[in-house]
């Protein structure tokens, strides 16, 4: 009968710590879009330099560094055929209230 309460105390006082843990990312899908937003409470490296050459009929899709639930993987730049009408705007992270989230590369109407 003594260990009933000492139980008690123990569950929660595992119970409170369990409210505490805050996980370094979160990510959301959207049904109606084809992209996931990650947050992340880490801010990434700064970017790496890229030589670039300029290619006719073609834009350069910089590289960025992506989240892989561990820490931060390169994923080096390629180049994206140019859309009439359109610019491309390359893939960032930003800060979102205490986290950073990641806004993949998007085609924008001029």
């Amino acid at each position: 009968m003594a260990m009933r309460p000492l139980m008690m105390a123990a569950v929660l006082g595992v119970a409170s710590l369990a409210g505490v843990h805050a996980p370094q990312a979160q990510a959301r899908t959207y049904q109606a879009r084809t992209y996931v937003d990650v947050d992340v409470r880490v801010a990434p490296p700064p970017p790496r330099y890229e030589r670039v050459r300029v290619r006719p009929g073609y834009v350069w899709a910089p590289g960025h560094w992506r989240w892989d639930g561990r820490g931060y993987r390169w994923v080096g730049g390629h180049y994206v055929a140019a859309r009439r009408g359109y610019v491309y705007v390359g893939p960032r992270w930003h800060p979102y209230g205490p986290a950073w989230r990641f806004r993949d590369g998007y085609w924008a109407h001029r």
